[in-house]
């Protein structure tokens, strides 16, 4: 029996229908993402264990 995927969005969604960010999904063993504008499109799966520096190199990124 498959498990259905609960995709939650991001705390910085946008106003209106919140479709201006993405959508994790924990996989046990794969952190997987989206885009909440387009869910059908490609999904990023990341080992669970990488996610975390994932998310910091992308903070990184942002910084001036």
């Amino acid at each position: 029996m498959t498990q259905a995927v609960r995709w939650q969005k991001s705390s910085y969604s946008g106003g209106g229908d919140g479709n201006t960010c993405v959508e994790i999904a924990d996989l046990d063993t794969h952190i997987a993402v989206r885009d909440s504008k387009a869910p059908a499109r490609a999904t990023l799966t990341i080992p669970t264990e990488a996610f975390a520096p994932f998310i910091q190199s992308l903070k990184e990124t942002q910084q001036p």
